[in-house]
This record gives structure tokens, C-alpha cells and sequence, in this order.
């Protein structure tokens, strides 16, 4: 008899007035396969409930804190009790959520970066290979077929060698400070003790370092960083600039800013290699631009037969649809999901199990904020990322 149910998640974070938490919900239950049956939602115990309440869970589901959360989801029967654990908390939260969950048996769905600093990344590594328990760290720009497709063409040879890559993620939202007036995204991302060492970088310049790392399969030896306050009175960087250079040779670019007034969310990507080059936009996600030597610019587009596996697999509905943001992160949800299936003798198939970003990932994250802030304060001088 096939064994089928929906995954069990439960939530630590994302409560009323939270932005990424509610992403995640929708991400996670787009594909059916995952359902929300419990959650600490906030640090204040009666918004915590309330959030729950809001979300039509059972009164006894809605927890006034993830410690006593994880103690009662291990207390149920296996067949009442969560599977995984999803944590959208501010990055100081991390860390300790996901410690709780392991050290109680539930595998994490962790928003980035996975720590608040590289030891705490580290020791969290050293905890998941103890526990053998599945980790998925939502980078989510991973989860876009375009972004699958680029990673392909480098691996098979397409680009040839690469030599030169140049990644940027420019916004404007923190151009005035906000984070004075009350807004509550910004108040914790510009908060050190929330936040971390780091602010912009930290905050999107590690997505675009990880989207460089993930499309080549190169990783960053050494930087140099140039970090700023343009804001007066904000505590952590607002933009940054940085210079890369990877193991085997490439060079490279990384600029992040989050005073780029009229930019909202653009991520964007160049690779070049000996034998062509390749471009993405997130905010056009569905083009992929492929350069070669003599010859026009190619235009690839989603959910097209001539696409590769990796591409066709990670793309729902028909090619001249739009297809985005929400997409891309179930996608990290659905590979996850696939994967831990088996863990838990589930009859789900799926050819793409695994394929998202784990500790490892965030562990690299960590060692680029770490490397970013001590080059920049140290007159942008090369320095290398620490040995992981």
C-alpha cells in the first residue's frame, strides 16, 4: 500500500506584520505537498498566539515560544507531530531556533543567512552532520529554471573556462532612514544585534555571492571590500563594493546597495568564459541571455523544449507565462520536501530531491560577511575567506 501524506511544518517567525514569513507559507503549501500545523510566531508570546489564531490552527498548536514548541511537537505521537521546522525569524533567531529543532529531531527550513555570525555557522554545521538531520537554507534565487539553466551550460563546458563574473543587487528602500520612524523591516535589519556584523551585505549581498558560487561552481578565495554608511546615524553598511577572486582564477565584481534610490530588486548576473558568456536578470526572470564568439546574442526562455533537464523540471506552467518570485522559492520547498520524504517513508518521487541550498551554503555565507567586514575595515585590503 503507497504510503502519502502531506509534510507537517511548523513555523518559527513570520507572525503579524512580518514580510518573508508569509512568502514561505505560500511557497511551502504551493505544490500540496507540505501543510502548516503549528508555529511560535513571535518573541511576544500573545502575538505569537493571535498570528497562530489568524492562521486557523488549533488553539493548542499556537505555541508562546519555539522552545516550548519543540518540546511539545516531540511530545506527540509520530503521527500528530511536525516533520520540519521553518524558521523566518530576524538572523539573530536563527541560530538558536534551528539548534532547538535538531537537538529535538526536526529537520530546518532556515531563512539566510543561517547564523548570526561564522562560529555559530559552524557549530550549527557540526550539529547537522551529528544529527543526520536534512537542513535546506532558502537562497531562493536558486529555485528560478533560468538560474538552473545557467548553472548547466557552465557545467557542461558551454561558456568554456570561466574568467570574469559580475554580480550586483542594487535597492533603494533604506535610502532615507526609516528604520528611525518605526519600520520594522528596516529596524532590525540595520540593528546589529539582529542583524549581525553586517548590514546590506549581509542582507542581499550574501544572496548575491551565492547565486556567483552557485551558477559557476566556483567558489571566492579572497576579497576585497569597500563598505559604507551613506545614512548618518545607521549602525551597519547601506552599500558596499567588492572584488573577487576565485579558486582556478576567475576574477570578479560583487556590488550591493540598499540606497540605490529608484532600484528595487535587482539582482542581476554576468559570466564570462573563454568561449562565451552568459546573463540574468531576477527581475526579467524568465530570460536568459547567451553570448558566444561571432555570433548574435542568444534569447532563452522558460518552459521551452530546448532547455535543459534542470531548467524543464524546475518550471510549473507553459512557456509566456510569468513565472517568479513565489515559484522559485517553492521550488526550494518542493526539492526539500522530496528529499525529506524518504526520511520519513514517504511514497514521493521526484527527480530533483536535493537540489537546494544547505549549510554548506551557509557556512560560505557567513565566511564572505565575515571576510567583507574585516577587509573593509581594514582599508579594503585582499582577504581571504576562512578555511571551512
Amino acid at each position: 500500500m503507497t504510503n502519502r501524506r502531506k509534510i507537517r511544518m511548523g513555523m518559527v517567525g513570520g507572525g503579524q506584520g512580518a514580510f518573508i514569513g508569509a512568502v514561505h507559507r505560500i511557497a511551502a503549501r504551493l505544490d500540496g505537498q507540505i501543510e502548516l500545523v503549528c508555529g511560535a510566531f513571535s518573541s511576544d508570546p500573545d502575538r505569537s498566539i493571535a498570528s497562530g489564531r489568524e492562521l486557523y490552527l488549533p488553539e493548542d498548536r499556537c505555541y508562546a515560544d519555539f522552545e516550548t514548541m519543540m518540546a511539545a511537537e516531540k511530545g506527540l505521537p509520530e503521527g500528530e507531530r511536525m516533520d520540519f521546522v521553518s524558521i523566518v525569524t530576524p538572523n539573530h533567531v536563527h541560530f538558536p531556533a534551528a539548534k532547538a529543532a535538531l537537538e529535538a529531531g526536526f529537520p530546518v527550513v532556515s531563512d539566510k543567512p543561517a547564523t548570526l555570525d561564522l562560529a555559530e555557522a559552524k557549530e550549527l554545521a557540526a550539529l547537522i552532520e551529528k544529527t543526520g538531520l536534512k537542513y535546506a537554507l532558502t537562497h531562493n534565487y536558486t529555485g528560478y529554471p533560468m538560474v538552473k539553466q545557467a548553472r548547466s551550460m557552465v557545467r557542461s563546458g558551454a561558456l568554456g573556462k570561466i574568467r570574469k563574473l559580475v554580480v550586483e543587487y542594487p535597492q533603494g528602500w533604506l535610502a532615507t532612514p526609516i528604520e528611525q520612524e518605526g519600520q520594522k523591516q528596516a529596524a532590525w535589519r540595520t540593528d546589529p544585534k539582529r542583524s549581525g556584523a553586517a548590514g546590506c551585505m549581509g542582507d542581499i549581498g550574501t544572496h548575491a555571492e551565492n547565486l556567483a558560487e552557485f551558477i559557476t561552481g566556483l567558489q571566492i578565495e579572497e576579497l576585497a571590500a569597500d563598505l559604507t554608511r551613506f545614512v548618518d546615524g545607521r549602525p551597519l553598511d547601506d552599500d558596499g563594493s567588492v572584488l573577487l577572486r576565485f579558486k582556478g582564477g576567475a576574477k570578479g565584481l560583487l556590488f550591493a546597495s540598499q540606497v540605490s534610490v529608484g532600484e528595487e530588486n535587482s539582482l542581476a548576473i554576468r559570466v564570462y568564459g573563454e568561449k562565451g558568456g552568459l546573463e540574468w536578470h531576477q527581475m526579467e526572470p524568465n530570460t536568459l541571455l547567451v553570448h558566444h564568439l561571432d555570433q548574435p546574442t542568444q534569447v532563452y526562455r522558460t518552459a521551452n523544449g530546448y532547455l535543459g533537464e534542470e531548467a524543464t523540471a524546475h518550471a510549473r506552467i507553459p512557456a509566456g507565462h510569468p513565472e517568479g518570485y513565489l515559484e522559485a522559492f517553492a521550488n526550494v520547498y518542493r526539492n526539500f520536501a522530496a528529499d525529506l520524504a524518504g526520511d520519513l517513508g514517504l511514497d514521493v518521487a521526484d527527480p530533483v530531491a536535493g537540489d537546494y541550498p544547505t549549510i554548506s551554503d551557509g557556512v560560505r555565507g557567513m565566511a564572505f560577511i565575515k571576510a567583507v567586514v574585516e577587509s573593509s575595515s581594514n582599508n579594503a585590503a585582499w582577504t581571504p575567506l576562512a578555511e571551512l
